[in-house]
């Protein structure tokens, strides 16, 4: 990048309001899960009496292989979403104190996806990118 012209109270008032996106998300994502996790269980089966749990029925078991395969994408949304704003802050940072350079470096850093572990992979707690 050959010229910086940032306002750092328009980087902080922008990333707050992400920050403030972030967290709707996150209670959205926590309704979703507790919604995903009730339509599952209330979804039925097509079986007979049984004896103990009720076997998993077709819709249970569809709902049950969606979220498994949309679950990373959802955790990548919160992750790329943290990973933007703590990036954009530091470089912002950087560049108040005039090291362009490292705000350079830290920008294109904060660029890169983040490393996202699904719970219960690579003895990680899904958390995001917590190696970098």
């Amino acid at each position: 990048m050959t010229r910086w012209d940032i306002s750092p109270s328009g980087v902080e008032f922008v990333t707050s309001l992400v920050e403030d996106a972030m967290d709707d998300l996150a209670k959205d994502v926590k309704a979703y899960g507790k919604n995903i996790e009730s339509a599952a269980g209330s979804a039925g089966t097509i079986s007979g009496p049984y004896c103990g749990m009720p076997p998993t029925g077709p819709v249970g078991a569809a709902v049950s292989l969606f979220v498994e395969k949309t679950l990373g994408d959802v955790l990548l949304l919160s992750a790329r979403a943290a990973k933007s704003v703590n990036g954009a802050r530091e470089a912002t940072a950087y560049y108040v104190v005039g090291d362009l350079e490292m705000a350079t470096k830290t920008q294109h850093k904060a660029l890169a996806a983040p490393k996202v572990e699904l719970p219960g992979q690579g003895g990680g707690k899904g958390q995001g990118d917590s190696k970098k």
